[in-house]
């Protein structure tokens, strides 16, 4: 009997598959996002220290709508705490999201805000 997936049970399925290989220093941290269908969050973590460097979210920019706008404008403010943080790259983790629209966004306005990945 085959075993079916919901879509969140598929998403789990391949953010851990991802995260087997992707690791965050603290050279260079591993950019995690998570999309909600209210909000979008992201973090700079160092998973060999275990700890959060830096973390942003439509929450605390207070952000009525979650849409693209709102993804860039957490995607510029993740890049500016990075800075502030002292990490100048990073490597990106889309958490088993595909690469469209809000996470696609919020990447690209990180990296024209000046952090690699």
């Amino acid at each position: 009997m085959l075993k079916q997936f919901d879509r969140k049970q598929a998403r789990q399925k391949r953010h851990r598959r991802v995260r087997v290989r992707v690791r965050g220093t603290s050279e260079r941290p591993r950019l995690t996002v998570f999309r909600s269908l209210s909000h979008v969050y992201v973090q700079l973590i160092d998973d060999v220290q275990g700890r959060t460097l830096a973390a942003a979210s439509t929450l605390q920019l207070k952000t009525q709508k979650s849409d693209l706008g709102a993804a860039q404008a957490v995607g510029r403010a993740i890049a500016e705490r990075a800075k502030d943080a002292g990490v100048a790259a990073a490597v990106f983790d889309r958490s088993g999201f595909l690469y469209h629209g809000r996470v696609k966004a919020l990447a690209d306005a990180a990296r024209e805000a000046g952090l690699e990945f």
